[in-house]
């Protein structure tokens, strides 16, 4: 997400300074940002403070156009790629459900034809009002877009529903709506992601290193791009993403009944969970039997989730795999392209500084029957993006 004129509209609530580190990180990105504030919103955080971290001088008074030529409300309006509010109040829902335009923040939203995003946050009584819910559904009969609020402890004292989501979850609303490059539109794509967990015993058990941010940026990368997404996913630290069917589960056998469940009706199964297949040679077998009398662990290998996927592969469907390898990567990963019927197998580097499990970065080789193709260094989210326009772009 680059080279975007991002609008922001910041409300009165007590959330508006969840917004500083989302329009710093918008910023650091090369998009133009544009912050309106209404003047309830001052009160809560200093219009320097946006000014500074935006690069873009903040307008409190649409009469204010300064030394600029032009109507400033509509010439932002114009050039918005996507207009976000958030914090969105109840008054300024209902403002914008009904047309009405009496502030600078208003007129420009009013004026502004592109996407627009609200992203509510308010007490839990004002959120519920059917007043309020009635308004919402009126933003969306006109084609805005409703971030849901999150639930928890709200800064009125009340638990409930009303919080604004974290800055991260609202960068990845906005993400998914300003790409514009939607070559996987009407494609359904299953990504799974995460580890699996394998019980011991009530205590114990076996998983793996992955944090799910490959396979997190994957899903991302496909909704981004149009596609109707599935994400089956074991247990991570990440953000749920937004725009898309999220199942959550424990171990390798869940995923295989979840993923058995609507394979046959995908276009593109991305298979980059690490799942928890050990195999204990007959030494450790022996070992294990004693620790566990009552067999709560039958640690044979786990379904292999892929191999089951290669054999009833449907006609027109695309299957891609992973393959982490501490020695003979590309060797290894060329092999099990053939034997679980693959389509695409992506050798993910473990040995490479920068690479591997729970960092930001990755170093892959994209592998088909024909041809291999390694990726330098790259971010998760840029990898994501070459991986699915290198296999599914055509």
């Amino acid at each position: 997400m680059k080279n975007k004129c991002i609008v922001i509209g910041v409300s009165g609530g007590i959330a508006a300074y969840k917004i500083c580190g989302l329009v710093s990180r918008l910023k650091q990105e090369g998009n133009d940002v544009h912050v309106l504030m209404t003047k309830a919103a001052t009160e809560f955080v200093g219009p320097l403070t946006f000014q500074t971290l935006s690069g873009n001088r903040v307008v409190l008074d649409m009469f204010d156009v300064g030394f600029e030529p032009d109507v400033h409300h509509v010439s932002v309006a114009k050039k918005a790629d996507i207009f976000v509010i958030a914090p969105a109040t109840a008054n300024v829902i209902a403002k914008v459900a009904h047309g009405i335009a009496d502030d600078y923040l208003t007129t420009s939203f009013l004026a502004a034809n592109c996407p627009k995003l609200i992203v509510p946050a308010m007490n839990t009584g004002m959120l519920e009002n059917p007043i309020t819910q009635d308004n919402l559904k009126i933003c969306k009969k006109y084609g805005m877009e409703i971030l849901e609020s999150g639930s928890g402890y709200l800064a009125c004292g009340d638990v409930g529903k009303g919080r604004m989501p974290e800055a991260d979850v609202i960068y990845d609303a906005i993400s998914a709506m300003v790409e514009e490059d939607k070559y996987l539109k009407g494609k359904k794509v299953l990504v799974s992601a995460g580890p699996t967990m394998e019980e011991i015993d009530p205590v114990r058990f076996i998983s793996n290193h992955s944090s799910g941010k490959m396979g997190y940026a994957l899903a991302k990368a496909a909704r981004n791009f149009g596609a109707d997404v599935t994400l089956v996913s074991g247990k991570t630290n990440l953000e749920k993403p937004v725009g898309m069917k999220v199942i959550e589960i424990t171990s390798a056998k869940d995923m295989a009944n979840e993923i058995e469940k609507v394979s046959e009706k995908m276009d593109v199964i991305i298979m980059a969970a690490a799942v928890a297949d050990f195999t204990p040679k007959k030494k450790e077998k022996n070992k294990i039997k004693k620790t566990n009398k009552d067999n709560s662990l039958e640690l044979a290998r786990t379904k292999d989730i892929l191999l089951a996927l290669g054999k009833k592969k449907k006609r027109g469907q695309k299957l891609i795999g992973f393959a982490m390898e501490t020695e003979n990567l590309i060797e290894n990963a060329n092999k099990k392209l053939k034997e679980k019927n693959l389509d695409y197998i992506i050798a993910n580097s473990i040995n490479e500084k920068g690479a591997g499990f729970a960092v930001d970065t990755n170093s892959v080789t994209i592998i088909s029957k024909n041809h291999e193709e390694k990726l330098g260094l790259l971010s998760k989210d840029e990898t994501a993006e070459r991986i699915l326009a290198y296999c599914l772009k055509k």
